[in-house]
């Protein structure tokens, strides 16, 4: 009986973070509701609060993005800016979550908290990884996050048509040798 009760567990928490992250990026923080969310689960809202404790606790939950940055280090640092763009690119183009996190996290506190939480935890040891000097990584990562995510917000989520437009190998050539820059220039 343990393992079956353990698999259903399991079964209904995936349930529930799928459901939070679809209605998360469609609704934004505040008007997804635990009703909405446990009515798309198919289960009883009260097993999501058993579960999460509370609309921000099920948001932290569904919020739990892992950016799977490459390793720059390994790379010929010429080639820094264009596969963290890249990879970049790949992961909006590819994952709702993060772009309605981002939708989020430009209009309530909880998340700007979770992209700041992602962002520090995932970009900052990268950017420590393969600047010239170790106290300036998180302002070379604040720098980074400021030209990809500011793209991302201009391409996904508010849309602009030149940014929608523009082929993604012309995003790529124009925001590159700024990132690499970000990562490896002297220090201006």
């Amino acid at each position: 009986m343990g393992m079956t009760t353990a698999r259903r567990s399991d079964t209904t928490r995936a349930a529930i973070l799928e459901a939070a992250r679809e209605r998360f990026a469609a609704d934004g923080y505040e008007r997804a509701t635990i009703r909405a969310i446990a009515r798309d689960a198919g289960i009883d809202p009260s097993m999501v609060m058993r579960y999460y404790g509370n609309k921000e606790g099920l948001f932290a939950a569904a919020s739990e993005i892992d950016l799977a940055l490459p390793t720059l280090g390994a790379l010929p640092s010429k080639h820094i800016g264009a596969v963290l763009v890249n990879h970049f690119l790949d992961r909006w183009e590819r994952d709702d979550v993060l772009t309605g996190l981002l939708r989020v996290g430009v209009t309530n506190e909880a998340g700007a908290a979770r992209m700041q939480a992602i962002f520090g935890a995932q970009l900052g040891p990268v950017t420590l990884g393969v600047c010239p000097r170790p106290e300036e990584a998180p302002a070379r990562a604040a720098l980074v996050a400021s030209q990809i995510l500011g793209m991302a917000l201009a391409r996904y989520v508010l849309r602009l048509p030149p940014a929608v437009e523009m082929s993604r190998d012309e995003v790529v050539a124009w925001l590159a040798p700024t990132v690499q820059r970000y990562l490896t220039a002297e220090t201006p």
